[in-house]
C-alpha cells in the first residue's frame, strides 16, 4: 500500500474481519485450523478477488504478514472468546469495522494504478465485501451481500464519500478515516432504524398456476 496509515489500516482490517469469520465458524462446530481458514478466507477473500481482476498478483502472495494476522486473530478470539461473543452483536460489530477498513484499502490500490473513480469505488466494494460472501457460503450462511440488509451500498456511499473528500483537497489519511467511517455510520444507522432496501417477493400464482419468481 501506498502509506503507513493505508497499510495499518489493511492489517486492522484483516485482524477484524479475520475475527469475524472465527466468530461465525465457532457456531459451526469447527476445530481451531477450520476456524482460522475461515478467518483467513475472510480477511483475505475481496482483496484476492480484486486483484485478480486487476491482473496482479494476490497480495497474500507476497506477504506472509496476513497469515500472522489471522493467527494473532484466532488467538485473541481464543483468548478473549468470554469477553467477545458475550457481545449480542459481535459478529456485525468486527464485520462492519471490516467493510469498512477493506473498502479504503481497495480504493486506494485502484487509485495507485489510475482507474477511473466509478472502478475504484467497485473495486472498494469487492474488497470490502467478498471475502463475507465467500465466509458465508462455506459456512452455509445466506450471505449478507444478498440479504436486505444494508452492505454493499454502504460501501459504494463510502466510496462516493472517499471522491468527495478528494475535490476538497482532503489530506489522503482524513479522506481515509472519513471514507471508512462513513461506511460504518452508515452500517450503525440502518440496524439501529432497521432501515433496509425493499424485498424482492415473488409473483404470487393466479389460476393454479405455480408461483414465478422475478
Amino acid at each position: 500500500m501506498g502509506s503507513i496509515f493505508t497499510t495499518s489500516i489493511d492489517l486492522l482490517g484483516t485482524f477484524v474481519f479475520a475475527i469475524s469469520g472465527i466468530k461465525l465458524a465457532s457456531g459451526k462446530q469447527l476445530d481451531w485450523f477450520g476456524a482460522y481458514l475461515i478467518g483467513l478466507v475472510t480477511a483475505t477473500g475481496g482483496g484476492t478477488v480484486r486483484d485478480l481482476l486487476l491482473d496482479v498478483t494476490p497480495f497474500w502472495m507476497t506477504d506472509s504478514t496476513y497469515f500472522l494476522t489471522t493467527g494473532a486473530a484466532l488467538l485473541a478470539t481464543l483468548l478473549f472468546k468470554e469477553k467477545l461473543f458475550k457481545w449480542p452483536n459481535t459478529l456485525f460489530l468486527f464485520d462492519t469495522i471490516g467493510l469498512g477498513l477493506f473498502t479504503i484499502v481497495g480504493i486506494s490500490k485502484s487509485i495507485e494504478m489510475n482507474l477511473p473513480f466509478w472502478v475504484c469505488i467497485v473495486m472498494g466494494t469487492i474488497t470490502g465485501s467478498i471475502g463475507g460472501v465467500i465466509r458465508d457460503v462455506l459456512l452455509n450462511e445466506v450471505p449478507l451481500l444478498l440479504r436486505k440488509d444494508i452492505y454493499a451500498l454502504a460501501c459504494v456511499v463510502g466510496g462516493f464519500v472517499y471522491f468527495v473528500c478528494i475535490r476538497f483537497d482532503l489530506s489522503t489519511s482524513l479522506t481515509e478515516l472519513i471514507a471508512a467511517s462513513a461506511v460504518i455510520a452508515i452500517r450503525i444507522i440502518a440496524l439501529k432504524f432497521h432501515i433496509h432496501l425493499p424485498v424482492l417477493h415473488s409473483i404470487k400464482a393466479t389460476n393454479g398456476d405455480k408461483a414465478d419468481n422475478i
